[in-house]
């Protein structure tokens, strides 16, 4: 990935190492085609402390979950067994396993299956933990929903949906986010905004205006074509309009009355 990003921002092979910022623990350190120096880091603890702002675009998703269904034994875990037929299968732990003390933050949820991801709730409290010390904010957009979603595990191969116990290894797995989850985390700690809808997001940032400016000044029609499709895409609810979420973390530094752009009411029309 970070080779990628470099031959993307980086000018290809004509690439200029700089020196890295201090206090932290940069893996690489390169001028950007553009003149401004990207540093890359393995983790959120090597970034230097100082005011900074977090993007986590379709990061969350993609990170392991546990799943659990509640029975009349109490909440048991979904595990994954071998049949006589040497085939994958669900099945369920014949009660509470160690791993159910995941599900404190969710002891008065109505819902029947459960998803938890808790490397998703430790980043969240780390984002807290260097927001509260540094200031700066944090903005999570995710496949998400706000702790309705039960069971939302899925795999995909070819850009199909794919059964996520065939062909272990070929697909890519994923589970939508629940921010409600990462907001029990957060709360307290840093203001949160969110989460909302990516198309409350995109037209409060003006992505109807910004489609309209492109339309008047393209002159080709399969292009004026691609870019309708493409923001039709972008915000039709039975497509990413709804399923897509965004999550604004603040810190308490900037005081409660700073919200982030578009976590307002987005403009009517």
């Amino acid at each position: 990935m970070q080779e990628m990003q470099a031959k993307k921002l980086c000018d290809g092979n004509q690439q200029t190492a700089v020196k890295p910022p201090p206090g932290g623990r940069a893996v690489c350190s390169l001028r950007s085609k553009y003149g401004i120096p990207v540093h890359w880091y393995s983790h959120l603890d090597d970034i230097p402390h100082q005011c900074s702002y977090f993007i986590a675009h379709e990061f969350l998703d993609a990170l392991p979950i546990h799943k659990f269904t509640k029975t009349d034994k109490g909440w048991c875990e979904v595990l994954v067994d071998i049949d006589d037929k040497c085939e994958l299968r669900f099945v369920l732990s014949p009660g509470p396993t160690q791993n159910s003390l995941l599900l404190k933050p969710f002891e008065d949820d109505p819902r029947t299956d459960i998803e938890v991801c808790p490397e998703a709730g430790v980043l969240t409290e780390s984002l807290c933990e260097r927001l509260c010390e540094d200031g700066g904010w944090a903005l999570l957009a995710d496949y998400g929903h706000s702790g309705e979603k039960e069971d939302t595990f899925r795999g995909f191969k070819d850009h199909k949906l794919h059964d996520v116990l065939v062909e272990p290894g070929t697909a890519d797995l994923t589970a939508d986010v629940d921010f409600s989850y990462l907001k029990k985390i957060a709360k307290n700690k840093v203001w949160t905004h969110g989460p909302i809808t990516q198309y409350h997001y995109l037209h409060t940032m003006g992505i109807h205006i910004r489609l309209q400016i492109l339309l008047n000044n393209c002159k080709d029609n399969q292009e004026r074509i691609n870019l309708v499709t493409g923001y039709e895409m972008l915000t039709q609810k039975d497509k990413m309009g709804e399923r897509f979420k965004f999550f604004a973390m603040v810190s308490p530094k900037s005081g409660k009355d700073i919200v982030p752009a578009a976590f307002w009411d987005p403009p009517s029309g």
